[in-house]
């Protein structure tokens, strides 16, 4: 096998290769905002941390874009980062399935909300609250559920097992609307 080339951007088969791109940093400790600013974007990509300081993505393209933006953020905050492409000789599985667990976890997450909408649906049946306005907020909430989920499945490049609970939620989410405005349809049929 050739040697990799260092140069060379992630591909999107590397993920698949166990390749992982490690981005180890140092933020100034005040301003706290710093920190905190950091820790957000890289829970924002999906990464998980190995240790305190050092966090991992599956390699990509677009991981590696983003982690070069990030460092680059991070370097013009005063502080120090490097990034890497690695493989783990010992340990993969390990990383694996951390990055697993926290795909899992986003799924669970979207399982609980899609929870909270069920109940709210539920609720304006309950309350025979049957109007366009509830409709359209119950839509919008549908949506943003959608677009979360959708984001977690362009992170969960592993294939998180997580992901077919998530799925069925929001399908049910989705089967709840339809009937609830089938029954906003039958109640305000001149949409007034």
């Amino acid at each position: 096998m050739p040697p990799r080339n260092s140069s060379r951007p992630a591909s999107a088969d590397d993920s698949a290769n166990g390749r992982w791109l490690i981005l180890v940093y140092r933020v100034p400790s005040e301003p706290t905002r710093l920190r905190a600013t950091v820790w957000r974007r890289l829970r924002g990509l999906g990464a998980i941390y190995l240790q305190n300081s050092v966090a991992a993505l599956p390699a990509s393209a677009a991981a590696e874009r983003a982690m070069r933006k990030l460092r680059h953020e991070i370097v013009e905050m005063s502080g120090s980062a490097l990034l890497l492409s690695a493989s783990a000789l010992v340990g993969a599985s390990d990383i694996a399935a951390a990055y697993q667990a926290a795909r899992d976890d986003e799924y669970a997450e979207i399982v609980d909300r899609c929870q909270d909408f069920l109940a709210q649906v539920a609720k304006e049946h309950v309350a025979e609250h049957f109007t366009f306005a509830e409709l359209e907020e119950n839509e919008v909430d549908l949506v943003k559920l959608e677009r979360w989920l959708d984001t977690v499945r362009t992170r969960d490049v592993l294939d998180a097992p997580g992901r077919a609970a998530a799925e069925r939620a929001l399908a049910e989410c989705a089967a709840v609307l339809e009937k609830y405005a089938t029954r906003v349809y039958e109640e305000e049929p001149d949409g007034h």
